[in-house]
């Protein structure tokens, strides 16, 4: 998300879920075409679908309640999983004879930045398709409720990324938030306070994009153009003579050690911090380890920028250190004593928007980690085909984008999609649940290590 703030404001408002039958109806027969017509995805295909019209069918009967975890790779992944439940769930259903009730549908759970970026208009309408909103980085407990609530009440099952957000890569997963686990511990609690019987599931679900036709003169294209823009000279390819993997991936690693180099002279001259590097001792031909290294060491000086302004500690990875600054820099933008701002006098008004556009521009640097928190530095090495090649080519444009005051939203297309959708084996709270309400310290044993156990399903579906 990258959100030109400069003005003080109210606080920010919890969006409750207001599901609308009438615009449920218009988007599930609208969807394929704008699919069609409006993004990259040319088609969507799904693997062990069986499994989930089982769990929709079990919990129309109220036997059980379950929540989709579902990988977040790109912007993309809400018209994929619309599609799996408005399109794909019922042809199977018919094809195995199971009567479902109609329509299939599930509520989500989705980010309160959104509709700061994307429109107030895009918050109406997710809340009227049943999602109900969360801020990230704080303990947002009216939220929560909310999710809590539909997990254990609602007439549809429940849906959330348990990575919290987008990491651009296919086939890497981001370590998963806690929170998808204590929403299904808390909705065995709340059965069983309810002396309600059913069965409480979280479901992993993998969605993997590949490319219809590799786009290789379009990743040239772009690589072009990034070497254009940070100073380096153009070199371009033919692919006539070798792979195109050969002939990219020495531009790639020139691209990324270029980068890295003018962003940690920026960071060392201009905020004073000195890259502590632990370069390991067998180095590839490539210098990949040596990238690695840098690349986390200039995240960590990033965000330390960030955390200094709002005096954060470092504590965590990379993602939990993201949203502690996120939710600082909002608290200091959305401001809880602005509620009534008419009872503010000019010179008050004035400085608090000085105080949000510092806010807004210390945010900035943390933004720029958020693209790369799952990037390990050999992830085309290990497997250069054009998938990879173009999704770390695509965050190094988002980098490029945030640096030159681009639009990052308005990523460039580098060709159509298929998406494909892996349904995963339901992994059971109410199994744990015993151990979970044994004392305090059992429970945070036992959601992390049901976290952890998500975490491999979900590794396991790509």
């Amino acid at each position: 998300m990258s959100l030109d703030i400069n003005q003080a404001q109210a606080p920010l408002e919890f969006i409750p879920p207001a599901l609308n039958p009438f615009v449920l109806r218009i988007t599930q027969l609208l969807l394929p075409a704008w699919i069609r017509s409006q993004t990259i995805l040319s088609q969507i295909e799904a693997e062990n679908v069986k499994t989930l019209v089982k769990l929709i069918n079990e919990f129309q009967q109220k036997k059980i309640r379950f929540l989709i975890a579902f990988r977040h790779p790109q912007v993309e992944d809400p018209f994929s999983l619309g599609y799996l439940l408005f399109n794909i769930v019922p042809k199977v259903a018919r094809q195995e004879g199971i009567k479902l009730n109609y329509p299939v549908h599930a509520h989500f759970i989705y980010d309160r930045g959104i509709p700061l970026w994307a429109g107030s208009h895009i918050g109406w309408f997710l809340s009227r398709m049943g999602g109900t909103s969360i801020q990230r980085g704080k303990a947002d407990w009216t939220g929560l409720r909310s999710a809590r609530n539909l997990f254990a009440e609602a007439d549809f099952p429940i849906g959330a990324a348990p990575e919290g957000g987008t990491n651009g890569l296919s086939e890497m997963i981001s370590p998963l938030e806690p929170g998808i686990a204590q929403l299904g511990f808390w909705c065995a609690e709340d059965l069983e306070k309810a002396r309600r019987s059913e069965q409480v599931f979280i479901l992993p679900v993998g969605i993997k994009y590949s490319y219809v036709n590799p786009p290789w003169e379009s990743i040239e294209k772009l690589l072009s153009e990034l070497e254009e823009a940070s100073g380096l000279p153009v070199n371009e390819t033919s692919f006539d003579q070798a792979l195109p993997q050969e002939t990219l991936y020495p531009r790639l690693i020139r691209l990324a050690e270029h980068l890295l180099s003018i962003m940690e002279d920026f960071y060392k001259r201009f905020y004073h911090y000195s890259p502590e590097l632990k370069i390991p001792d067998t180095q590839t031909s490539d210098g990949n380890e040596a990238i690695a290294a840098r690349l986390k060491s200039l995240l960590d000086s990033a965000l330390k920028v960030s955390e200094d302004y709002f005096d954060l500690q470092p504590k965590g990875n990379f993602n939990d250190r993201c949203r502690r600054v996120e939710q600082a820099g909002w608290n200091y933008i959305f401001r809880e004593d602005f509620r009534d701002i008419k009872s503010l006098s000019t010179i008050e008004k004035r400085l608090a928007d000085r105080v949000a556009e510092e806010a807004n521009l210390r945010m900035w640097h943390m933004r720029l980690v958020e693209s790369f928190v799952a990037v390990t530095g050999k992830y085309v090495r290990e497997k250069p085909t054009a998938e990879r090649f173009a999704e770390i080519t695509l965050l190094l444009w988002d980098m490029v984008a945030r640096i030159t005051g681009s639009n990052p939203f308005k990523r460039p297309k580098l060709g159509k999609q298929r998406a494909k959708i892996t349904i995963g084996e339901p992994l059971s709270i109410s199994d744990r649940f015993g151990d979970y309400k044994a004392n305090r310290k059992a429970a945070r044993i036992t959601v992390g290590d049901f976290t952890s156990d998500l975490q491999r399903a979900m590794e396991g579906l790509i």
